[in-house]
């Protein structure tokens, strides 16, 4: 359950994203600098050492959303899916990115959608995993969002597509308040629907943003619902590449 989003710039991009979880699941750890493969890379973690956002010090950025649509599930065995971010985050490009999938124990890892944006060569790579085959697709470097539900996937994405449409019409579109704010948002009502997204079980529990330009790398992370980002001041973090 989480909600991405990705602002287009001529010399890099923006990316907010929304980690919907079960309240029941422990708190993940901000983000730290770690190395990977002779490369820097920011990134928070789960408690298990997985991620499911991170970016490099190529300005390369990797978000992971779980794949609710596609029912069939690992039977026994599983291996997490924070730990496919993991293994591509040092990838420049999407054919590094390849050879670390490649590596991985697929039939193992549940499905998801791993989406690449690589600023050096203006593109956008998505990969799909059903269970049974990996499914690449790319896109032009344009604004665009992408949100998985546990609840309604399908619905989830009508309503928040929606939102996001929308906010696209604003005279501030693209700028980082509105990406917040977007990312806070409410409308059309709080709820399992909502960007920022409340239920009885469940909630949005963290939000992550990078941005990249020319010049630098960084990443902005709430450690709670974007929403509650005025009453959680202390727990903001930002750290540059």
């Amino acid at each position: 359950m989480c909600t991405v989003t990705f602002i287009a710039r001529q010399n890099g991009y923006a990316l907010g994203m929304n980690r919907d979880e079960k309240l029941s699941r422990p708190a993940a750890h901000p983000p730290a600098r770690i190395e990977v493969g002779g490369r820097a890379v920011l990134c928070p973690s789960e408690t298990a050492g997985g991620t499911w956002i991170a970016v490099n010090d190529t300005g390369t950025s990797f978000a992971l959303i779980n794949w609710y649509a596609i029912s069939a599930r690992v039977r026994r065995g599983a291996v997490s899916r924070g730990d496919v971010v993991k293994a591509v985050c040092a990838a420049a490009s999407p054919g590094l990115a390849d050879e670390a999938l490649s590596a991985l124990p697929l039939r193992q890892i549940n499905p998801f959608r791993l989406i690449g944006f690589f600023p050096a060569k203006m593109r956008i790579v998505e990969w799909r995993w059903n269970l049974k085959k990996l499914i690449k697709r790319a896109f032009q470097w344009k604004t665009r969002q992408w949100v998985s539900s546990g609840f309604d996937e399908l619905r989830a994405q009508r309503v928040r597509g929606e939102t996001f449409r929308q906010a696209l019409l604003q005279s501030s579109s693209g700028s980082m308040g509105w990406l917040r704010r977007l990312h806070s948002s409410h409308t059309p009502q709080i709820g399992p629907f909502s960007t920022c997204m409340h239920r009885a079980d469940a909630a949005t529990v963290s939000y992550t943003e990078i941005s990249v330009s020319s010049r630098s790398t960084s990443v902005r992370y709430l450690g709670g619902p974007a929403c509650h980002a005025s009453g959680q001041r202390s727990e903001h973090q930002k750290i540059k590449l």
